[in-house]
């Protein structure tokens, strides 16, 4: 049987860092960061509650990050 791979890192960063910055500034810094998906999404998306290392969530309103999540 094959080894089960092990989950990937997550940056050393927080997601309230991002809380008040423009969207695609936020997005720009997550990846320099180290975050390997980043998700911009309008509040009130429906979005399955799976868990994704090395994703980093935004609810964005008129252009600026009001709220970030991991996975």
């Amino acid at each position: 049987m094959a080894p089960i791979p092990a989950p990937q890192a997550e940056p050393q960063d927080s997601p309230e860092a991002y809380v008040g910055l423009d969207a695609a500034q936020a997005e720009r810094r997550a990846r320099e960061r180290g975050w390997t998906t980043v998700r911009s999404l309008p509040p009130g998306t429906i979005i399955t509650m799976e868990y994704r290392a090395g994703r980093l969530n935004f609810e964005v309103r008129d252009g600026l990050v009001v709220r970030a999540w991991k996975g």
